[in-house]
């Protein structure tokens, strides 16, 4: 297969995306071309209007289901597939549609909950009825992994947001620590339920979660903003991915002899409530 955005973008995610079957590989790049075409007319360099025009462009031929636009097509594959609710992809583009402003400003734990659920909780859901997961629990569960991620990201970019005159937390490091800490709670209430996970699909999504929870590691060894600022772009090596799939080995065999438990973040979820039915879309 030619070369996708998924391998070209996603360095992370397809290093994680090795271990999946093939198919499943090929439904998530198939997602994750859909998630970063949006995404991109975000971050795109040119005029807000233009960016809001590409983004009606967009979302007028998902609503009218254009299947001569390529990425349109494939998620309604996915939707026809999967089963994957038309609600969740909407809540994507209502996340994506509120980074096209002049000033991006969240002044809240509710607003970043909501937004983090909107732009990367969703592809969570997404992803998870493309692995064919059937509990409840685990619906919860991976979109935690996809809030921890999104906070994660947030943490990682203050400063090349803060060029965009995007705001999404404070730019200090407290709060990127204080941010990196609730990340890691949607981390670690992730984990169990990834047992109802199929099991041949088990070990990437284990990988996944490591791999990105190191970005955030990363960047609380800086220690301090002076440091932060001076590292530039914070990533995972690959002698880092490589560790960190060499312990996921030891998660995999330890999910073994644990039981699923309750979703840990119902707190967190009952403010996301607040904003979006979310038992509409688990």
């Amino acid at each position: 297969m030619s070369q996708n955005f998924l391998s070209m973008y996603a360095k992370s995610f397809n290093w994680a995306g090795f271990f999946l079957p093939k198919k499943i590989y090929l439904s998530s790049s198939d997602l994750y071309d859909f998630c970063r075409t949006l995404d991109d007319i975000a971050d795109q360099d040119t005029t807000l209007e233009i960016k809001k025009d590409n983004f009606k462009k967009y979302k007028d031929d998902f609503n009218n289901k254009n299947l001569t636009n390529p990425t349109i097509k494939k998620i309604y594959s996915l939707i026809n597939n999967f089963k994957i609710p038309r609600s969740v992809i909407l809540d994507l583009f209502d996340g994506i549609e509120s980074d096209l402003k002049e000033n991006i400003r969240l002044n809240s734990n509710k607003e970043l909950l909501v937004y983090s659920y909107r732009v990367a909780g969703t592809v969570g859901l997404m992803m998870a009825k493309i692995l064919n997961v059937k509990s409840r629990n685990s619906f919860k569960s991976a979109m935690d992994l996809g809030i921890a991620m999104q906070l994660t990201n947030i943490s990682r970019d203050v400063v090349e947001d803060g060029k965009r005159n995007r705001m999404y937390i404070n730019p200090d490091f407290e709060t990127i620590k204080k941010t990196l800490e609730l990340a890691n709670k949607f981390y670690e209430s992730s984990f169990k339920s990834i047992k109802e996970i199929p099991f041949r699909s088990r070990f990437a999504i284990i990988v996944a979660r490591r791999v990105y929870r190191e970005i955030g590691n990363k960047i609380l060894s800086k220690k301090n903003m002076e440091n932060y600022k001076n590292s530039g772009k914070i990533y995972v090596s690959n002698f880092s991915k490589v560790y960190q799939t060499f312990l996921s080995i030891f998660d995999l065999i330890n999910l073994l002899f644990l039981k699923a438990e309750e979703d840990k973040r119902n707190e967190e979820h009952d403010i996301i409530i607040e904003e979006i039915n979310l038992n509409e879309r688990i």
